[in-house]
């Protein structure tokens, strides 16, 4: 066995000896398949993990004086078979299976949301409620809801509207896709994840003194690459759940054939516009974005399992939270005390201008990897806090701010990623196909909260500016990638004595979570959109719930069906909305549609000189309301929502 890969961290005398060591010092890998396409060299690689010690030796610098995590052993403690199922539940809307009172009157009706479920995503809950009750019951307790009570409606509704096989894929075959209502049962052998092998097996470097590769730039928005690739699993109606029984199987699934070869995760995924128009998560109210957390919280986990991937979940750790200044204070306090001065705006101020002082030296070299001095930064910290961030920026340097933007992340009472999916984007390690993981990262960024959602949004968007300019900062993806794994996700350290196990341990820790982030900057176009699957079962979840509401009988349900069905025929054979814009001296308006009227033509004969942008929204009928994309097809849009309004406003 050689020495190892990535040195226990000690004083920096010593890494530089390391970093001198030849190529054979790395992890044996002779039974190993031949590296992918993507798979970053060894000699970069070092470089790289000398960033990250270094950050690491920086934030442990930071913390000498304080006190360390006091309740580490709470932190890791995970929850027991009932709590983790009834939280789990929760989180997926379905809180009034597990608790007698249904408190949360924002929350669909039970049976509302599984009736919008697949075979898989009902497979999920009755596994969650099984475990849930057989826990229960050995504690010689009753059960709020038989699990058979539960799904004897929803069972029914599943068999009427199983998912079919991808239209436009011609060319797979029908038995790649599984719709099934078998309980998927729980592994007896949990494996800790671990980071894909490809990121330990490297080629040899062609010039390791080059600090990036140097792949060519796209104008706007910049990305370090020349091309970039369309999802059209984004535009299936069937979720991503539904096609990778085969990885389970240790085969592969139709969408790992559609990328065989192009499996290179720095070539970004560009989201292709349906018919209907890229529907963003911000584009949604408040109500629809409840409904679309729940259902994709129920399709992450079906999904993770479909794969074979365990989770783990763990008691969030007790931190004392501030009520007051910028430091270790909840993002939801910043951005409440920021919308007094500053109406609708989504970041923290504080964050906007960290991020600002960086992008005008964004080609500074060495930029969020060159510490500043710890006596600045605290002092500097301090008066923050005491001013409640208005203080004085022009004396804030580059190299300063950089580390502000890194200690305010870290000091979130909450994670930015939140500590309930903490442990999943763990697990997303565990999935052996890049494009796989950059489905589950898609799914884990629409559950994230808004506030954190729209905060890694701006972050992701100024990393991706500074591997832009890594020609001048050299700073490439992977460097940047190491210095903010440290940050965005815990780092332990065990000092210089530590067993080879302990230091692969960390090793993996570092590599995974850089390959976290590097997926994130990659492919941030995409985790913000919608997929097409996701705004259909929200649609239906929205129309049970308001037939639930009226109280209407399965007769009732079918007759108003077919009369919907005949009226709506009618209606489109004239094919005329009428649009409201209520802020304009034009109130309304009928628009005649045909295939070719998209949004922007309609919010076009609204415009006037001098007035703000404006955008059409689809409001009610099997929506609360949507923002439309300019290059939507409104024909599209009024045959899946007959009954909506149509209204213009900023």
């Amino acid at each position: 066995m050689g020495t190892p890969l990535y040195p226990p961290l000690g004083t920096r005398t010593i890494r530089p000896r390391m970093l001198s060591s030849p190529p054979s010092t790395s992890l044996p890998s002779s039974s190993s398949p031949p590296p992918p396409p993507h798979t970053v060299t060894s000699a970069s690689r070092r470089v790289a993990l000398e960033t990250y010690w270094r950050e690491v030796q920086s934030i442990e610098e930071e913390k000498e004086g304080e006190d360390e995590d006091e309740d580490e052993e709470d932190e890791r403690k995970s929850l027991d078979e009932a709590e983790l199922d009834e939280t789990w539940l929760t989180e997926a809307g379905l809180s009034s299976l597990v608790t007698a009172s249904s408190e949360e009157k924002m929350a669909p009706p039970a049976e509302a949301l599984l009736s919008t479920l697949t075979g898989q995503q009902a497979a999920t809950v009755r596994r969650r409620l099984d475990n849930y009750n057989e826990t229960l019951r050995k504690r010689n307790k009753q059960p709020i809801r038989d699990v058979r009570d539960v799904f004897t409606q929803a069972d029914n509704d599943l068999a009427d509207r199983s998912p079919s096989p991808p239209s436009n894929c011609s060319g797979s075959s029908p038995s790649r896709y599984h719709v099934t209502t078998k309980t998927i049962r729980r592994h007896t052998h949990r494996v800790r994840p671990s980071v894909p092998m490809c990121l330990f097996n490297e080629r040899p470097s062609e010039d390791p003194s080059s600090p990036s590769h140097s792949l060519p730039r796209s104008p706007s928005p910049p990305m370090p690459v020349t091309q970039t690739r369309q999802p059209d699993w984004m535009l299936r109606d069937s979720p991503y759940s539904e096609g990778v029984a085969e990885h389970k199987q240790g085969g592969a699934c139709w969408d790992c054939l559609r990328f065989h070869g192009d499996d290179n995760c720095d070539v970004p995924f560009v989201p292709v516009s349906p018919s209907q128009g890229l529907t963003y998560a911000d584009d949604l109210s408040s109500c629809d974005l409840t409904q679309l957390g729940f259902i994709s919280h129920i399709e992450l986990s079906t999904f993770l399992l479909a794969l074979g991937v365990q989770t783990k979940h763990t008691r969030p750790p007790r931190r004392w939270n501030q009520d007051s200044g910028v430091f270790g204070v909840p993002l939801n306090f910043l951005l409440e005390n920021d919308r007094k001065k500053f109406p609708g705006v989504k970041v923290p101020i504080v964050l906007q201008k960290l991020l600002c002082i960086l992008e005008q030296s964004v080609e500074t070299e060495g930029i969020l990897r060159v510490p500043g001095s710890v006596a600045r930064l605290k002092y500097l910290r301090r008066e923050l806090d005491r001013c409640g961030g208005d203080i004085d920026w022009s004396s804030v340097r580059q190299v300063e701010a950089a580390g502000l933007l890194k200690l305010f992340i870290r000091e979130l009472p909450t994670p930015l990623l939140t500590h309930t999916h903490l442990s999943t984007y763990h697990s997303v390690l565990g999935i052996s196909s890049v494009l796989h993981q950059v489905q589950a990262l898609h799914l884990l960024s629409l559950l994230l909260p808004e506030v954190n959602r729209e905060t890694l949004r701006a972050l992701l968007i100024f990393l991706r500016k500074v591997v832009s300019h890594q020609d001048q900062n050299r700073m490439s993806l992977w460097n940047v990638s190491m210095v903010m794994a440290p940050n965005l996700f815990s780092c332990r350290h065990h000092g210089n004595k530590q067993s080879f196990a302990k230091q692969r341990e960390e090793m993996e820790e570092a590599v995974g979570g850089a390959h976290l982030i590097r997926l994130m900057i990659t492919h941030q176009d995409l985790l913000w959109t919608v997929p097409r699957f996701l705004l259909s079962q929200v649609r239906q979840m929205n129309q049970a719930t308001n037939q639930k509401q009226f109280g209407l009988t399965r007769t009732t349900k079918r007759l108003l069906r077919r009369k919907n069905d005949r009226n709506q025929v009618t209606e489109l054979c004239e094919g005329v909305i009428r649009v409201h814009a209520p802020l304009h001296t034009k109130v309304s308006m009928a628009v005649q549609l045909d295939g070719q009227t998209r949004a922007k033509d309609v919010t076009a004969r609204f415009e006037c000189e001098n007035s703000p942008v404006q955008c059409l929204y689809e409001v009610g009928g099997n929506i609360c309301e949507r923002r439309l994309h300019p290059d939507c097809v409104l024909l599209d849009v009024y045959r899946v929502n007959p009954h909506c309004d149509w209204l213009i406003k900023p």
